[in-house]
């Protein structure tokens, strides 16, 4: 599976708080920012702080891949072929991303993503 990139998504039943430590007590660099998360720089890495994924009431967190594929139709079928576990198949989101989730052995979530040509994402904003 070819990976464009990738980032590790923090789930957390208090987003709003864990993403003033990363910025404010860290002071990591802000990547982006969307309507519900943010994405910060490290190092050559990304962490994100979807707050539109925020823990159960219960408290529940854990950590989740994020991974940007070319082509999420073939790698959703060579996952398959590979009998990796599909927890949701390929769907727009109201975001406007492809996206899916698989399973790794121990059950974290790998949501798995292509960005269409016409996203924000895949704009051009230089002048």
């Amino acid at each position: 599976m070819e990976i464009l990139s990738s980032r590790t998504l923090l789930i957390s039943p208090d987003p709003e708080a864990l993403t003033a430590f990363y910025r404010d007590r860290l002071r990591l660099a802000v990547a982006r920012e969307y309507p519900g998360g943010t994405v910060f720089h490290a190092g050559t890495g990304l962490i994100e702080i979807p707050a539109h994924m925020a823990a159960t009431a219960a408290g529940e967190t854990g950590d989740v891949l994020w991974l940007q594929v070319r082509d999420i139709a073939a790698t959703r079928e060579a996952l398959a072929a590979e009998q990796v576990p599909i927890v949701a198949e390929p769907e727009t989101k109201p975001w406007g991303l492809i996206e899916m989730t698989v399973a790794d052995p121990d059950g974290r979530r790998l949501i798995v993503v292509e960005i269409p040509a016409d996203h924000p994402l895949r704009r051009d904003v230089r002048g």
